[in-house]
């Protein structure tokens, strides 16, 4: 994949005069107007639906109202496939299924674990706070759960390779926040098995790839992580993201952000599939992915910890350090032998 970096000299500037204050900004990709105006500079392709080698690939659209749209990846295996949920990351704010880095690491994903994948073009903050993609991320398994139990002929071509009965919800960043609280949703409704409301499918696991959690409190690495060139995530970036895509009047410890605050319900008492967590060492939030990890095995929950040496955040979409790509094909390992277990 070619590297693709974010530079904070791109910065697109729209009718800035016309549209007021401009009160917050993500250099290169955010910049949000007291008006309600918001831009987003192209700083990373948008890319058509093209099938690549060995995979087909199609947009489908869930729900035109809203918007709610997937990338549907289809590697060509005789046998039937587990199926990834996938939600990208860009801090709630940012980001597309269509964007290529995306479509490059998911294509090569489906093709290499042999997996089927949705990839989740969810509404973005501040124009669709939370919990916004988390409601889509429930409406996407509900459409899925709704052309299994009717036998669509339309997509006939992906469920016909599709293990229902092996379903796993994945994200990166923000995506992978929105993996974990959609595995909480379901799960606080019994919805995590095939008895449940969810028949026939059957959340077997999540995969949470440098998932996106703040919270008040200062983590050591949030403070005094060497700061890495094109690094994809910064502290300030971070603090932004979330005030633009909490609801109104919220901190970092709401327990969309900070799912280990006090007054969030005890991880003990929450039914949660299989977990696996992959964190990166250079990483801002290495430390608290590390405790998130922690508190989920000392609540009784089946996790697995993955850390990748020598890398920073969404190294394994933008390709910035020198490992990267060694790297991203042990996480591809790793997701392989996570889904086929």
């Amino acid at each position: 994949m070619e590297a693709i970096s974010f530079d904070p000299s791109i910065n697109v500037q729209v009718n800035q005069k016309s549209h007021g204050v401009l009160v917050e900004e993500i250099e290169g990709l955010i910049r949000v107007h007291k008006n309600g105006h918001v831009e987003r500079p192209p700083t990373i392709p948008i890319v058509p639906c093209t099938a690549t080698s060995g995979v087909t690939a199609k947009d489908i659209v869930i729900d035109k109202f809203t918007g709610l749209w997937t990338r549907i990846y289809v590697p060509n295996y005789s046998n039937k496939m587990p199926l990834l949920i996938y939600f990208h990351g860009g801090g709630f704010c940012v980001g597309s299924a269509a964007w290529s880095c995306y479509h490059e690491f998911l294509s090569g994903l489906a093709s290499k674990a042999g997996c089927i994948i949705f990839s989740v073009n969810y509404r973005l903050a501040p124009e669709n706070r939370l919990p916004a993609a988390y409601d889509d991320g429930i409406e996407t398994l509900m459409w899925v759960k709704q052309q299994a139990l009717s036998g669509s002929n339309e997509h006939k071509w992906w469920l016909s390779r599709c293990d229902l009965s092996s379903l796993f919800l994945a994200g990166d960043s923000a995506g992978a926040n929105i993996a974990y609280n959609v595995a909480t949703r379901l799960g606080s409704h019994g919805g995590t098995s095939a008895s449940s409301g969810m028949k026939p499918l059957v959340v077997k696991g999540s995969i949470l790839i440098q998932p996106f959690f703040g919270g008040e409190s200062r983590t050591a690495t949030e403070m005094h992580a060497t700061p890495q060139v094109n690094s994809a995530l910064t502290l300030p970036a971070s603090d932004a993201y979330w005030r633009l895509s909490l609801p109104f009047g919220s901190n970092r410890d709401h327990p969309w952000c900070n799912p280990l605050a006090n007054g969030t319900p005890k991880l003990r008492e929450l039914r949660l599939p299989p977990t696996m967590v992959c964190v990166s060492e250079m990483d801002i939030l290495k430390d608290r992915n590390m405790g998130f990890c922690n508190a989920l095995g000392g609540a009784g929950k089946r996790v697995e910890t993955k850390i990748y040496k020598g890398v920073g955040h969404a190294f394994q979409i933008l390709h910035n350090s020198p490992s990267s790509h060694i790297r991203t094909q042990e996480m591809i390992s790793h997701i392989k032998t996570f889904i086929n277990q």
